[in-house]
């Protein structure tokens, strides 16, 4: 059992959780509670560490977890792993899991995608709810601008609540650039806009189509903004002009989901 956070171990653990360019370096990133430990793919997990009494409570599942790849599960000390814990209340279960690599053909290819293109967006609870939201709602894939927030920040893993395993997704240095190659596949954008021509749901979204998600204080960029094909509006009650960037896709994701269900 490690029982000292000067143990180079947690020292890494620590590392891993603070620093995006550590976690690249690996890549890797730290996946912490039981219901996140649950659903990970046992081919994505590369160290496991738990708190003596998660083990005695749930040493089945870490045994299922690990088994057929050779993984041993490190014991913490109860203060070493409240050090390590980026929560408040730990649930004593920690593991680094492998990062998903994915291609933006991978991220925006099949028969008829419906894609979230994010620019800029800052908040790491607001990420972690749109992957998760975008999974429920069907979104095929997920392209972000190369400023995003880190999507394997802790914050952000733990708001996906498990999306992250089975969401694809992908960083793209030149987010202009790509969006033009994609209009060349026939993929349709449409930009959340307070200059929107049209209500969202007055907008046909069965074709092969993508939504334009901007930062939560500025929107879209106006480079951006003038790739979209068409500019549309969620009509607003009272003195409300805008929503929250996690929100606001929510809604548009799940216009689009109504839409091809009954298509």
């Amino acid at each position: 059992m490690i029982t000292s956070t000067s143990n180079t171990k947690v020292k890494r653990l620590i590392n891993l959780k603070k620093k995006k360019k550590l976690r690249d370096c690996e890549k890797v990133f730290l996946v912490e509670g039981i219901r996140m430990f649950r659903e990970i793919p046992k081919d994505r997990i590369l160290e496991i560490y738990a708190t003596q009494a998660f083990m005695e409570k749930e040493g089945e599942l870490i045994h299922r977890k690990a088994s057929g790849y050779g993984i041993k599960t490190e014991l913490l000390d109860d203060s070493v792993f409240d050090h390590v814990s980026d929560t408040k209340t730990p649930q004593g279960i920690l593991c680094v899991a492998r990062q998903r690599q994915d291609s933006l053909l991978e991220v925006s290819g099949g028969e008829n995608p419906l894609l979230l293109v994010l620019d800029n967006i800052q908040d790491p609870g607001n990420l972690g709810t749109i992957v998760r939201t975008a999974e429920g709602a069907g979104i095929t894939g997920i392209i972000m601008s190369e400023d995003c927030v880190d999507i394997y920040n802790p914050k952000t893993i733990r708001s996906t609540m498990g999306s992250v395993y089975r969401m694809p997704f992908v960083y793209v240095e030149d987010l202009v650039k790509t969006i033009c190659c994609l209009k060349q596949k026939g993929i349709r954008f449409l930009a959340a806009h307070l200059k929107g021509s049209c209500a969202y749901d007055e907008v046909c979204y069965c074709q092969k189509s993508a939504f334009l998600i901007g930062n939560e204080g500025n929107g879209l960029r106006k480079e951006v903004a003038k790739c979209a094909d068409q500019y549309i509006k969620i009509p607003m009650c009272g003195q409300v002009e805008s929503l929250n960037a996690a929100v606001a896709a929510s809604v548009l994701m799940f216009e689009a989901a109504r839409q091809r269900r009954k298509s």
